[in-house]
């Protein structure tokens, strides 16, 4: 009597053929580290290596399949945390990049509106005094026949000040102005003081808006205490401009 095998689609898988795909996933497993750190015991307690005659296959059981993907799932969590932690942590170094960037822009614009403040504040070069003899007003006392800079009316020792920020170009006698201070401004005009009892800067120096630079006084061709304030193109006699529409230009009421 021949006797036939039942085939089909639909045949159970041996035993063999189960086990050889499991140990195939430990296999993977082993390769990545996460069967390394299951405890001796749990392998242990499953059948030893089936001698096949073919391939030598383990067989493990559901539980130890089981705590295999946990430990597979856990890694690869852990994975993910670290990574989101290390992207947390970019995000706050590229954040505190930004805000020292900031920072430092609002540092430079404060320097910058403060330079550009400083290079543009004017005062008067006698406090609360008033002019006491106009620009261009005529009179045999000068040489030129008219008044080629303004008075300030100022008794003797009266603090005199620089209109703004410049450089000390003369400072000494000058003739007819007696004690003079001549000071280049930053935007190339020039001012000059005279008549002054005393001199507090020098050559070379720098001066800022409300600086002093001398005492008021009556050197020189005067009939009494005053300051004689001038504006000029240049450093030199004759190239004088009005000084008060110079002195209204920069925001001082005189």
């Amino acid at each position: 009597m021949a006797f036939t095998r039942a085939t089909g689609k639909h045949r159970r898988p041996s035993r063999m053929h189960r086990t050889t795909a499991r140990a195939a996933g430990i296999a993977a497993l082993a390769t990545t580290g996460v069967v390394g750190t299951l405890a001796a015991p749990a392998l242990a307690a499953e059948p030893e290596a089936e001698q096949t005659g073919i391939t030598p296959v383990i067989s493990i059981g559901d539980s130890v399949a089981e705590e295999i993907d946990a430990q597979a799932a856990a890694q690869k969590q852990a994975a993910l945390d670290a990574a989101a932690r290390e992207a947390a942590m970019e995000a706050a170094r590229e954040r505190a990049a930004e805000a020292a960037e900031e920072a430092r822009e609002a540092k430079e614009r404060a320097a910058r509106e403060a330079e550009r403040k400083r290079l543009n504040t004017f005062v008067a070069p006698i406090t609360a005094s008033y002019v006491s003899t106009a620009y261009q007003a005529g009179s045999s006392l000068w040489s030129s026949g008219s008044h080629t800079g303004i008075d300030f009316h100022a008794s003797t020792g009266t603090t005199v000040h620089a209109v703004g920020v410049g450089t000390v170009v003369e400072a000494g006698w000058g003739g007819a102005y007696g004690n003079q201070v001549v000071i280049k401004m930053h935007d190339g005009t020039y001012t000059q003081y005279g008549h002054l009892s005393s001199i507090g800067v020098s050559v070379g120096q720098s001066v800022s808006a409300g600086q002093q630079i001398g005492l008021s006084g009556a050197t020189g061709n005067v009939t009494g205490p005053h300051l004689h304030f001038e504006a000029r193109t240049s450093a030199e006699y004759g190239s004088d401009i009005d000084p008060v529409a110079y002195l209204r230009s920069h925001g001082v009421n005189v």
